[in-house]
């Protein structure tokens, strides 16, 4: 069932409890039952016996009755009677009127008066058009004026808008000027899809001398349809231009299409301020926010001039309209757009460390921003090892402490392979860490303790629950009980992180204090219909400063004299490791990093550990030429 018949079978519920009500105000002899009877035949469409009731035109009154109902393209009517007075053989009765202008559309109430005479022993309501509402006159009909706002852009930190106008096309009618409105609608609906009475009722309830949009077409379906709505007498098409066409990262800020019939019925109106919906991303996340509501007021015209006579009641836009602010930068996000192509297919993250704040989003087109790079699920490799460094420390284990680097190893019975070459000699915590070395770090499971090492990841934001508008994913694991389990977290076998993830985790390490990620600045919160209900946002988490300056050491030493060293660039030191995972049969290589306050994660499909490390060093190279 459809807002709108919703609307109007509650009305009809409503009518049960209202008759009795009628009924019961007044006591015979009185001209209540005429009251009730044109009333309850007003609300219910029964508009032949309304009609009786009054000393008018039986056909006369049944038309304007239907007509008012059309004028105001209205779900429903409901009365209440508030005072009934006599004098002689005159009667008047006070009532109020609540009327329902439809979805997207407020309720319209006033006050009213039923003027009533006796007619051959038989009360009347004596019959003009101000039976319909005090101010409506001879030669006069209601109308509803719809004033849409356009729809609002979505902007970066800078305030620069993250799309650029495109051309919509609309098709238009001027009630007035067309000869039959039934076959305008019938043509317009058979090509298009809409529903004929929609498109009728919007064209008889508007200003009779005003351009009235129908229907919203993009550049596609336009020129698919543009001879066929050529064709149709009184249709013009007027080509508005409105922020819809996104720029990167084209994903995340999300798709608008003009309002089709399927999103009309979904959004539950004929027609939504803009005539726009946002399909993915940002757009659809903030669909009410960047549309807002219409400005709508009802007034009374002029049949012979189609003017204006009076404005009954007008309603402002019940929601305040305004851009999505977002934290997304310009020059990162160009600078992480560049670092991709002519590689392997990648994905990368970029956030300010000090803040959470995400400032780009790249992928190759094998991947997709938000899905895979916010809230893809990838095994972590060695990387997790930075939050291990913690627990690692509390457990006396050394930065100096030599451990071997072998091709394989076992672990509580589980078998563990270094897919790059071992590290040769007698090497330390710190170069097997650089080099991201399984063997190596796998064999300190059985000195921590599974529990610490969970807590310790937790400290960094994995598993916590984030406040995105959009679909993200923070990580997944398990407390190990096992020291197989426990070597597994280590080198992050059994952990799923996103790269936003993991770019968080840099950051943390960067700045001392994990936090979580922020996409939007304003509104604080989506919309109440969007899909994504996001709980309270966690808290900042302080790390230990120890372990942050042992960190700091490791994560250079990746850059200066590990698997890394692509990562280097100009400027600000580059801090990192990288690992190597496998996604089912796909080899990939992760880096994870910061330079200055710029955290960032990068996931490559390659069999190549260092491919993460170079996209990364193209990107901190790109970014500092900018600069």
């Amino acid at each position: 069932m459809t807002g709108k018949a919703r609307r109007t079978a509650a009305a009809a519920l409503a009518l049960v409890t209202t008759v009795p009500m009628l009924s019961a105000c007044f006591e015979e002899p009185s001209a209540h039952e005429a009251v009730r009877d044109f009333l309850i035949g007003w609300q219910t469409g029964d508009y032949t016996a309304a009609a009786r009731r009054t000393d008018g035109d039986e056909k006369a009154v049944r038309k304007a009755l239907e007509n008012a109902k059309i004028q105001l393209d209205a779900a429903s009517f409901r009365f209440k009677v508030t005072g009934l007075r006599r004098s002689g053989d005159q009667s008047e009765a006070d009532f109020e009127a609540e009327v329902d202008l439809g979805e997207n559309n407020p309720l319209w109430e006033y006050s009213g008066k039923l003027p009533l005479h006796l007619v051959n022993g038989h009360w009347k309501v004596h019959w003009s058009p101000s039976v319909l509402h005090p101010q409506l006159r001879e030669g006069q009909r209601f109308a509803v004026d719809v004033i849409p706002e356009g729809r609002k852009p979505i902007l970066d930190r800078n305030r620069e808008p993250l799309q650029q106008e495109a051309t919509l096309y609309v098709a238009n009618v001027v009630p007035s000027t067309l000869k039959n409105d039934v076959a305008v609608c019938e043509r317009l609906s058979r090509i298009t899809g809409f529903p004929q009475d929609r498109l009728l009722s919007r064209i008889r309830s508007a200003r009779p001398n005003v351009q009235v949009p129908l229907v919203t077409f993009g550049r596609a379906k336009y020129a698919q349809l543009s001879a066929e709505l050529s064709a149709i007498p009184g249709v013009t098409v007027s080509t508005p231009r409105q922020p819809v066409a996104p720029d990167s990262p084209t994903q995340i800020v999300g798709m608008v299409t003009a309002v089709t019939p399927k999103t009309e019925q979904q959004l539950g109106g004929p027609q939504r301020a803009g005539d726009t919906v946002g399909r993915t991303g940002l757009q659809r996340a903030y669909q009410e926010h960047l549309t807002g509501s219409t400005e709508t007021r009802v007034i009374t015209v002029d049949l012979a001039t189609n003017e204006q006579v009076a404005e009954l009641r007008k309603w402002r836009p019940t929601r305040s309209t305004s851009p999505v602010r977002t934290t997304l930068d310009g020059p990162t996000q160009a600078a992480a757009d560049a670092a991709l192509p002519g590689g392997a297919p990648a994905m990368l993250v970029a956030v300010q460390a000090s803040t959470g704040n995400l400032l780009a989003v790249a992928t190759t087109k094998e991947y997709h921003q938000e899905t895979d790079a916010l809230a893809g699920r990838f095994p972590a490799g060695t990387a997790f090892a930075i939050t291990s460094v913690e627990a690692l420390l509390k457990a006396r284990v050394s930065v100096k402490q030599k451990l071997a680097c072998p091709a394989e190893r076992s672990v509580g019975g589980a078998r563990f392979r270094q897919e790059g070459p071992p590290v040769g000699g007698a090497p330390t915590f710190q170069a097997n860490f650089a080099n991201g070395c399984v063997t190596a770090l796998a064999s300190l499971a059985r000195r921590v303790d599974g529990a610490a090492l969970a807590t310790g990841a937790a400290r960094f934001g994995i598993d916590a629950r984030w406040t995105l508008p959009l679909k993200s994913f923070s990580g997944a694991m398990k407390t190990p009980v096992t020291d197989a389990a426990t070597a597994r977290m280590i080198t992050g076998q059994n952990v799923l992180v996103s790269p936003l993830a993991m770019a968080l985790v840099a950051g943390a390490v960067a700045s001392g204090t994990w936090r979580p990620p922020v996409l939007v600045t304003d509104p604080k919160s989506p919309d109440p219909s969007a899909e994504t209900k996001p709980p309270k946002a966690p808290a900042p988490v302080e790390l230990d400063g120890k372990a942050v300056g042992v960190l700091r050491g490791l994560m250079r030493a990746g850059v200066t004299s590990g698997s890394a060293r692509l990562a280097s660039a100009p400027g600000d030191p580059v801090h990192g490791v990288t690992a190597t995972v496998a996604q089912g049969r796909k080899p990939m290589a992760w880096f994870v990093g910061w330079q200055g306050d710029l955290a960032v994660a990068v996931l490559a499909e390659s069999p190549d550990p260092t491919a993460g490390a170079a996209v990364a060093g193209r990107f901190f190279r790109g970014l500092n030429t900018q600069m």
